[in-house]
């Protein structure tokens, strides 16, 4: 064969990601807090890129003007929403009727006006920190340098209320007395909370039981020993403690009543609850899914203002104005197909799993992405980007839509399967439910569960318990004594 320089044509086809289709895939992935957060960036990025009011009867355009020929080229999407605007007439919900809206916090006030359904706690201004707490307090206890050490020692103690620090340590990098340095811890433990600066758990015990003045040498002795209750080893404890049975029951008892971590009652930042992206309601039509467009901007394009910039701008201008306009027309219509997506994924998920929302966890099948995913003729990797990071609200509750797929136990007469939540859900109720003298052990547990139906190995009864927080049966035991 010859060898030399030869030009060949050849055919192939491969699949390019291009930037928008990336962009899209990006969208389709973000929690409505996430994609809320990457409209703005592209308000301020896109002059073109617009918001419409509920109270605005028109778009960015007046009626029956004429697009610019160079607007005409671009993708069709005229003065489209994110999702409905509509007008202010149109945003008026009749609750007799078959449709509801929860675009906003006042959607959840109850019918009656009166305000009653508001959870006036989500207004609360947000607690002080533990540091800024202790903080205010050296000011009122100490002055000069015992003041200067006792900030020392504050910014040292832990979000839960313990220093975690070596006092000798401090001292000699401060260059002052250990006994100064501990006399000054001292009066740090005397702050609100009670049992804050303490450096172990027996001392925090301790600095609460002093301060409710029931510090006698019994409950030393027991504070001593907190390993010995941690086990329930209660004959010992009362030969240790010389007490009888009665005094003992009521030395637990004060025990229990202390706070193990006192610091935890300040700082950190406010919890935020979990906004919904989807609300699901049964209605007489079936099952109604809808978005959760009140954390959205209603997005359109503005081309009244891309008419006036374009008017007498240059080549350059012109194609970058042609280039802005083609991404506001192309993100208003990836965010339209990412409302349709996610309804659709969420109303089969609704469809495959009716039992739980009709009748409660019980009932839940095994469901997987794929299955869900041939249902509605779209890729596994799709549903999964759906799924991912986002709520929907329901009378049971709020739910990830990730909580609904979950593994099959096969049943042990060989008719289906249960979901994998419901054998947990069992098991809960189960060790719930078991009395402080006869604690299930992980194989009764899999043979009452082998009874109703549900093919379940021990292993996997242990993997689940624990899963769930539940100890063994002998941890179980000494916590039911220790309560009783």
């Amino acid at each position: 064969m010859a060898l030399g320089p030869r030009l060949d044509l050849r055919q192939s086809q491969s699949l390019v990601m291009t930037p928008q289709l990336q962009q899209a895939i990006k969208l389709l992935a973000l929690s409505n807090l996430e994609l809320e957060a990457y409209l703005a960036e592209a308000l301020e990025g896109n002059p073109l890129l617009d918001t419409a009011s509920a109270d605005e009867s028109g778009g960015a355009d007046e009626p029956g003007e004429e697009p610019p020929a160079s607007a005409a080229e671009a993708p069709d999407t005229d003065q489209a929403l994110a999702s409905d605007a509509g007008t202010a007439d149109d945003l008026d919900v009749d609750f007799a009727e078959e449709r509801f809206h929860h675009d906003s916090a006042s959607d959840s006030v109850g019918l009656s006006g009166t305000g009653e359904d508001i959870d006036f706690d989500s207004f609360a201004e947000a607690e002080g920190t533990l540091y800024d707490h202790l903080l205010a307090q050296v000011g009122e206890r100490f002055s000069g340098l015992e003041a200067m050490l006792a900030e020392q020692i504050v910014a040292l103690i832990d979000e839960a209320g313990y220093l975690r620090a070596d006092l000798a340590d401090l001292a000699q990098r401060l260059g002052v007395p250990l006994a100064l340095v501990e006399a000054v811890l001292a009066g740090v433990q005397s702050f609100d909370p009670s049992g804050v600066g303490a450096r172990d758990l027996a001392e925090c015990i301790a600095i609460q039981a002093r301060e409710a003045d029931r510090y006698d040498p019994a409950m030393a002795t027991m504070i001593a020993h907190l390993d010995l209750v941690a086990k329930g080893a209660f004959p010992q404890l009362k030969r240790i403690c010389g007490v009888d049975d009665e005094d003992l029951a009521d030395m637990i008892r004060e025990l229990r009543g202390y706070d193990p971590k006192p610091g935890l009652k300040f700082g950190g930042d406010r919890a935020q609850a979990v906004v919904p992206d989807l609300y699901i309601r049964q209605t007489a039509k079936g099952w109604a899914v809808e978005v959760n467009s009140g954390t959205l901007p209603r997005l359109l394009v503005n081309r009244r203002y891309y008419a006036e910039l374009a008017k007498g701008a240059a080549a350059k201008s012109k194609a970058w104005l042609s280039e802005q306009l083609a991404g506001a027309n192309w993100l208003v219509r990836a965010l339209d197909q990412r409302q349709r997506t996610i309804v659709k994924v969420a109303s089969e998920i609704v469809k495959q799993q009716e039992g739980f929302f009709l009748y409660g966890v019980a009932h839940m099948r095994p469901l997987t992405l794929r299955q869900v995913a041939e249902a509605i003729g779209m890729h596994e990797s799709t549903v999964s980007r759906v799924t991912s990071n986002k709520y929907l609200s329901c009378a049971r509750g709020l739910f990830e839509l990730k909580y609904f797929f979950s593994s099959g136990i096969s049943a042990t007469d060989g008719d289906g399967a249960v979901s994998a939540e419901a054998v947990k859900s069992r098991i809960r109720a189960l060790i719930d439910a078991e009395d402080a003298k006869a604690i299930l052990s992980d194989e009764t547990i899999a043979q009452k569960l082998a009874a109703e139906g549900h093919d379940i190995a021990r292993r996997t009864v242990v993997k689940y318990r624990e899963a769930m927080g539940y100890g063994s049966s002998v941890q179980r035991r000494r916590q039911k004594a220790l309560a009783g």
